[in-house]
């Protein structure tokens, strides 16, 4: 019998990409799905996909940055469901540019959506979580959450946060004794529209930085990343890779520490 069987998970940014093939993946499982999203089209989009009736799934236009809103969604999740036996905080967006050319608005944006869209979704449904009898929490970083990278400091600052943010979590739920997992997910390069619907600094060509993204980092498919998660929430991991580039990273922070920040500048600058 799958994992998910029957267990009821919430998905946040379901409408889209990696989340939409969690959906997927978790509705042929057999779970029951509350799919969270801010883009109504895109949500409707992947409960067309699941081709789910009835009770099997609860769609909610949500901002993961609306704390009530949030709240309010966890609750009727389990209302509808009788519980709620995982979250899976995956939404989050792209920005590119440097520290100088990045204006406070943009930095709070990132925080917003990547680091308090978490927190906002732990918050709301870890209570229920932790009735279940084998309760999960995922938690979507990056590869940028084990290392940075020059014109990425918003981004780096938000999944760094989730990372630790997470880990913290994780030993918070041990001491508690409840049966709840946590996992730290850090995908690299997935091939979804995440650039196409990112801002950048005013200093670069967005379409320059779209074709970088999707032609030499996104190189991993939603459906491999989306499997790859949830082999690794089935096996309890606390912390889950996806893609090779995202494991080459692992190795550099592991064995270069701090000095990968020396190597990152060197490959640009040819020297």
């Amino acid at each position: 019998m799958a994992y998910f069987n029957n267990r009821v998970v919430a998905v946040t940014g379901s409408g889209s990409g990696i989340g939409r093939q969690l959906s997927i993946a978790l509705a042929a499982q057999g779970a029951r799905l509350s799919l969270l999203d801010r883009d109504p089209a895109g949500l409707d989009e992947t409960v067309q996909l699941l081709g789910a009736q009835g009770d099997s799934v609860l769609s909610s236009v949500v901002d993961v940055t609306d704390r009530e809103a949030m709240d309010q969604c966890a609750a009727m999740t389990a209302q509808r469901f009788g519980r709620v036996d995982a979250v899976i905080n995956n939404a989050g967006i792209l920005y590119s540019g440097d520290v100088l050319d990045t204006e406070f608005t943009d930095f709070e944006h990132l925080m917003d959506v990547n680091f308090w869209g978490v927190v906002n979704g732990c918050k709301a449904f870890l209570p229920f979580v932790m009735e279940s009898d084998r309760g999960s929490v995922v938690n979507v970083s990056s590869a940028f959450g084990l290392m940075s990278a020059p014109g990425y400091s918003a981004y780096n600052s938000a999944k760094f946060a989730v990372r630790g943010f997470t880990e913290s979590l994780r030993q918070e739920m041990l001491l508690s004794g409840k049966p709840v997992r946590v996992t730290c997910v850090f995908p690299g390069g997935i091939k979804t529209t995440i650039a196409r619907s990112a801002r950048v600094a005013a200093t670069l060509d967005k379409a320059a930085v779209v074709e970088s993204f999707e032609g030499s980092i996104a190189r991993t498919e939603p459906t491999e990343a989306a499997r790859v998660i949830l082999r690794g929430v089935e096996r309890g991991r606390p912390r889950v890779l996806v893609g090779t580039d995202a494991r080459i990273v692992d190795v550099i922070t592991r064995v270069a520490s701090s000095g990968y920040q020396r190597i990152i500048p060197a490959l640009k600058s040819g020297k």
